[in-house]
């Protein structure tokens, strides 16, 4: 196959959605037939991270593209837009010495870049939403500039790869636009996603049989998990078409990630597929949830010997299957298959440690919430929702609806985040850990949740004490991140958000 990316994607175009489909199907018979075999079962859980930054100039925090050198970096991959890049780690034991070896492993990979990127005059940067744009063009013309060829259309700052140019190219196309309050945007290619950056814990079941009962439980915390993460927001200050302070500080969502992604994938002539899901009753559900998903770029692909390229177009699929939280099957060999959970809603955090913690608590919910039969399991699916997008919005100052450990239904958003990290706190002593050492993991997380404040409302403070010393909008965004990215050049690998400053106190 050649490089030239007109040429690929052209042929990708010649591919038949209902022969890949097919395809797709019967690949999807054989994973049902494997998880009922107990194929996918083992005999251990572990957790997996994948995590996601962008790169700014060293100097003045502007964006900057990545050099694909920085891909021969054990770990790294390349993401959606050519500032991205994201770090896979290993898959570790759940249990005290496999959180510490993750923790270890991505700080020494991290660590390996550190003399490459200061040679290129960049750093990467752990955060949900960068919003300083490029010195050389408006962020606006960044986002969206592309060419037109033979009628595809090839986003100039978008990773050269079929299924991201696909998105904009293929016959079923995205929906390209985003409204929310202050920033309208209409796009015709995916670029304006790579505005923003994530975390995805994963965490490996023991038995296939029981994703059902660990997949609603996902569903039950990510709403209150997202509150206590929420980092986008703000926009770089060239998108808003009404700078208002109120309609940026006050009427914008907190986790902006959420609709932009929703807003920009999902497509205009279909069903949703970015969402937040449903519960599934039985194993082959999710299964068959990936089969019916209506795929957006085909590809024909030759298998290898591997055992999930036995259903390598399924994997291809379920790579555009965009859930906020969703199951995942694959393995190099029938010993190494597995079934496991990736949770998507939360986005790259300030340190490194704030970014296992989230690893930690959410391996501890999947542990704590099943074994104890947690009656969170009772609230219903919508109210579970209903949390999830109001946490997006307003954060911890979120309406939620939430089971106790008692079995009482609460309001108290205190009393919620509590209980849930209690449970998570409980789990990862299931796991080996000890008291102590299970309650230090957890610390960043409960202290957002006595002191009421997340990355996204200490950026809204930095913004508001500027303008209120005098600053228009841009200078005070701009000063607010640029803030953030001292802060978290200096904390990033031995400190935790919990020690930043609020307003007042500037960073060496």
């Amino acid at each position: 196959m050649t490089d030239n990316p007109v040429d690929r994607l052209m042929a990708s175009r010649e591919i038949s959605f209902d022969e890949f489909e097919a395809q797709v199907r019967a690949e999807g018979d054989f994973v049902i037939e494997h998880l009922e075999a107990g194929t996918f079962d083992n005999p251990q859980t572990t957790v997996g991270l994948e995590y996601e930054f962008y790169a700014v100039d060293e100097t003045d925090g502007s964006i900057r593209r990545v050099h694909r050198s920085l891909l021969q970096f054990l770990g790294f991959e390349k993401e959606l837009g050519l500032h991205n890049t994201e770090l896979t780690s290993s898959v570790q034991p759940c249990n005290e010495a496999g959180l510490d070896a993750m923790a270890k492993e991505l700080e020494a990979k991290l660590t390996a870049t550190e003399e490459w990127t200061a040679d290129h005059g960049i750093r990467l940067v752990s955060d949900g939403m960068w919003t300083i744009g490029p010195t050389d063009h408006s962020t606006r013309s960044y986002l969206l500039e592309a060419t037109h060829e033979e009628g595809l259309v090839l986003a100039i700052n978008v990773s050269n790869a079929v299924r991201y140019h696909g998105f904009a190219s293929s016959a079923r196309r995205i929906g390209g636009h985003i409204d929310v309050p202050g920033v309208t945007l209409e796009a015709d290619n995916p670029g304006p996603v790579s505005l923003t950056t994530s975390i995805q814990p994963h965490f490996q079941l023991q038995r296939a049989a029981d994703l059902p009962r660990y997949f609603g439980y996902a569903l039950r915390i990510a709403g209150p998990m997202l509150a206590l993460g929420v980092n986008s927001p703000l926009f770089p200050p060239d998108l808003y078409d009404d700078p208002d302070p109120r309609t940026v500080l006050q009427d914008g969502w907190m986790e902006n990630r959420i609709p932009v992604y929703e807003d920009m994938m999902n497509p205009s002539d279909g069903p949703a597929k970015v969402r937040f899901p449903a519960d599934v009753d039985r194993p082959r559900d999710a299964v068959d949830r990936i089969v019916e998903d209506r795929v957006l770029v085909p590809a024909a692909i030759t298998a290898g010997e591997r055992f999930d390229d036995e259903f390598v177009h399924f994997r291809h699929k379920h790579g555009s299957f965009w859930r906020w939280v969703r199951p995942v099957f694959d393995g190099s060999s029938k010993a190494a298959a597995n079934a496991r959970i990736e949770f998507r809603p939360l986005p790259g955090q300030p340190t490194l440690r704030d970014t296992t913690a989230f690893l930690a608590a959410f391996a501890g919910a999947m542990t704590g919430f099943p074994s104890t039969d947690h009656p969170v399991a009772d609230l219903p699916w919508e109210q579970a929702r209903e949390n999830f997008y109001a946490a997006a919005r307003e954060g911890m100052d979120g309406d939620v609806t939430y089971i106790t450990a008692e079995g009482e239904t609460t309001t108290d958003v205190a009393e919620c985040l509590d209980d849930l990290l209690e449970t998570a706190t409980a789990g990862l002593v299931e796991c080996g850990l000890s008291e102590d050492r299970a309650a230090e993991w957890v610390e960043p997380l409960r202290d957002r949740a006595r002191r009421r404040r997340t990355p996204a409302a200490w950026k809204r403070s930095q913004v508001a004490a500027r303008l209120e010393a005098g600053a228009s909008i841009t200078e005070a965004i701009h000063a607010a991140q640029r803030e953030y990215l001292a802060r978290q050049r200096e904390t990033f690998f031995d400190g935790c958000f919990s020690e930043w400053p609020d307003v007042g106190v500037a960073a060496e």
